[in-house]
């Protein structure tokens, strides 16, 4: 069973503060994937991301299909603001991001993120 909550995590005698949008992901990666750990990981790799995206960042994600993606995406307004059409809310368990190469905006699930650079 998931831990509902996770206020912060002991990693190697040493204490991580998460806010809760990042604890928010963690219980749901950790939910579709059994782990716990895989999800604080892949949380903390998403909060990276965020970091990021104001710029261009560069991601590898696992595809449905198994196959492996690598993205440069941004959401950064100047680069992909006249194509928001929508509110910019994050959609449940999904990363909507401008895809820089394609000209697209596109989306990944929060548990395929592998990499981020």
């Amino acid at each position: 069973m998931v831990q509902t909550t996770i206020p912060a995590v002991a990693l190697a005698n040493m204490t991580v503060a998460l806010s809760d949008k990042t604890i928010e992901r963690a219980n749901l990666i950790a939910e579709r994937t059994g782990s716990l750990e895989v999800g604080i990981a892949k949380a903390l790799m998403l909060e990276q991301l965020e970091a990021k995206l104001n710029g261009v960042a560069h991601i590898i994600f696992q595809k449905r299909d198994l196959s492996y993606r690598e993205m440069f995406c941004t959401t950064n307004p100047s680069l992909c603001g006249k194509h928001v059409k929508g509110v910019g809310r994050e959609h449940y368990g999904t990363k909507v991001v401008w895809d820089v190469e394609m000209g697209k905006f596109r989306s990944f699930r929060l548990e395929s993120i592998l990499k981020v650079f």
